[in-house]
């Protein structure tokens, strides 16, 4: 029998804005794909994104990096973009909140905001490397000042790793 994923991230790629629906956790482990897709997103032009957290049980500071990440993208576009997350619920909200994201970013707090429902799945896929959970703790640095003391041991430790496998090659 099949593990049952512990997220999922279903999207809409050719909606305007881009759709996202969270369901579960979001953490390091999960959410590669994720980045990986707004990446691609952000690569091909698109600057507008909405994210339902409705069923989002919690997130990590790596899944909230990728979003401080995205959002300052968008914010240096020209154009700038727009990254709006829906439907949080109070404890997702205060995580948002406390590390200043909401400064880059949109909280639609109207508990009917929708999200297209032409979704699809994106593959649940590990973070294998120390780099990309790095760079998103430094996107949460970027974006906020006062992470820095937050996130200074998780971010040498990272650097660390980093730097030894470089050092390996």
């Amino acid at each position: 029998m099949s593990e049952q994923p512990t997220s999922a991230y279903l999207v809409d790629a050719y909606s305007d804005p881009v759709a996202v629906k969270i369901s579960g956790r979001c953490n390091y482990l999960n959410c590669n794909a994720f980045r990986e897709f707004i990446d691609k997103m952000l690569n091909e032009g698109r600057d507008a994104f909405a994210i339902d957290f409705e069923n989002c049980q919690g997130m990590d500071s790596t899944f909230l990096g990728i979003l401080a990440s995205t959002a300052l993208r968008l914010r240096k576009a020209n154009p700038p973009g727009s990254l709006v997350l829906s439907k949080l619920n109070d404890r997702n909200k205060d995580l948002v909140c406390n590390l200043g994201l909401h400064r880059l970013l949109l909280i639609d707090d109207q508990k009917d905001a929708r999200v297209s429902t032409d979704l699809g799945a994106l593959e649940n896929t590990k973070v294998t490397s120390a780099s990309v959970i790095l760079k998103a703790h430094e996107s949460l640095v970027e974006a906020e000042g006062e992470n820095a003391e937050k996130f200074q041991d998780c971010i040498d430790f990272l650097r660390n790793q980093v730097e030894e496998k470089a050092s390996e090659k």
